[in-house]
């Protein structure tokens, strides 16, 4: 079944499954699989960002807002419902994009680039091999959470979300694709409370 992630900046890709997703992905994310997880995940989201989504998904005509996030889930996923369908018989390997950037790809697609970091897509990796080598920037998100799963007991789920301000499947999103991709090692625990929590293995 496919999964979709979006990320911050409103760029939604479908994948073939989590570890696709997971595995392509660098940056925080959010996914869903079903219309009800999109309006769950959307529904404490600002107006703005959801307009943002919205008008960048390829060939819609650009709104100024909706009236509720129930509607924006709505058409959001009846536009990614059709994408989807129409990229199927083109190809089942390229997704489709468009000048924006936004792109939606074939359930059995491979996970996809966005558009305008498509020809620079090897220095992007070894900028982030660099990057790696050196640790996070100083002051990133990546580098925050790096430090709050360094202490001794590591940090909760809860925690992280409060200091990041982010949703359980970003952090989840997060711990599987960016940290693996810097090169740590999550350990993925309950604590005495019963609490998840993650730690960063020496």
């Amino acid at each position: 079944m496919t999964i979709f992630t979006v990320d911050s900046d409103n760029h939604i890709t479908a994948f073939g499954s989590p570890e696709e997703a997971a595995a392509a992905t660098v940056t925080p994310f959010d996914s869903f699989r079903t219309e009800k997880e999109l309006a769950e995940l959307i529904s404490q989201w600002p107006a703005e960002r959801l307009v943002a989504t919205w008008n960048s998904l390829p060939g819609v005509e650009p709104v100024q807002g909706f009236k509720s996030s129930k509607t924006a889930a709505s058409r959001i996923w009846k536009r990614l419902r059709r994408l989807g369908e129409a990229a199927k018989p083109k190809s089942d390997t390229k997704p489709k994009r468009d000048e924006k950037g936004a792109k939606v790809a074939p359930a059995k697609g491979k996970a996809t680039k966005k558009a305008s970091a498509a020809k620079s897509a090897p220095k992007a990796k070894k900028a982030a091999k660099a990057e790696e080598a050196a640790g996070p920037r100083e002051g990133s998100k990546t580098a925050q959470v790096v430090a709050m799963l360094q202490r001794k007991n590591g940090a909760t789920l809860e925690e992280i979300m409060d200091k990041m301000g982010w949703q359980k499947h970003t952090v989840r999103g997060f711990m599987a694709g960016a940290m693996k991709k810097a090169g740590y090692t999550v350990e993925s625990f309950k604590s005495d409370k019963g609490e998840r929590t993650y730690r960063i293995n020496p």
